[in-house]
């Protein structure tokens, strides 16, 4: 019984020092790895416009209602399909009963329709925009990074933060005396790209009821887009 026991002692130990080794050696090749951080950004015009419009009108028949609302809205399709580089796309439509001042009866019906309209051309949209706000009304005017630009700005962005996580570790290195550096892991994340914003009917300029179709001022701006470089080094020392 105790030769039993003395051998299973041994077997155990035997086990947990060969189990050791290759924590022993994973704690190895983590050393002098350092973790560094490298950030680059700029600005990126918005280039894209985005404007909003909608009709909305109530009748006491759900019917006529409808159809007057598709002739406005077929209307401005085919007004816009005329100017080029627009993109069209038609946004909500919904109806909903309008009741009587106790909320027991149904006294009408009330709808509203959108139409999307997106172009990088803004003084075409700008101009469009103007004509079609004789039936329509703004719901709003937004900006956003069109995606070839993005994907210009992410690309430009990719190389200047390896380069300055490049120039970091470089530097790490140096201030500890190293003969040189190899990346152990790196990852590339960007951020600051805006999805596009509200800006509402205060855009746009005075008239009379009576004048001539109004033109939207267009004040797109920029946003400040980033990228960074997270990730280790392993310094190869002397």
């Amino acid at each position: 019984m105790h030769t039993f026991r003395r051998s299973a002692a041994l077997l155990a130990l035997s086990v947990g020092t060969v189990v050791s080794l290759p924590a022993l050696a994973a704690d190895d090749l983590h050393y002098n790895q350092i973790s560094l951080r490298a950030e680059v950004s700029q600005e990126v015009a918005r280039d894209l416009m985005i404007v909003t419009l909608y009709t909305e009108e109530q009748n006491t028949d759900p019917a006529k209602l409808a159809a007057g609302i598709s002739t406005t809205m077929n209307k401005a399709l085919a007004q816009a399909k005329q100017v080029k580089d627009i993109t069209l796309r038609q946004g909500s439509r919904n109806s909903y009963p309008i009741y009587d001042t106790k909320g027991q009866n149904i006294t009408g019906w009330r709808e509203r329709a959108e139409l999307r309209l997106e172009s990088s051309d803004f003084a075409a949209l700008s101009k469009l925009t103007g004509e079609l706000l004789t039936d329509l009304k703004m719901a709003g005017m937004d900006f956003a990074i069109a995606t070839p630009t993005r994907k210009t700005s992410e690309d430009a962005l990719l190389k200047d933060a390896v380069s300055a996580f490049k120039a970091r570790a470089q530097l790490a290195t140096d201030a500890l005396g190293g003969k040189g550096y190899k990346i152990v892991n790196l990852n590339l994340n960007s951020n600051g790209y805006p999805q596009p914003y509200m800006r509402g009917p205060m855009m746009m300029k005075a008239a009379a009821m009576d004048a001539a179709p109004v033109t939207p001022e267009v004040e797109a701006g920029t946003s400040q887009v980033s990228m960074t470089a997270d990730g280790s080094i392993e310094v190869l020392m002397p």
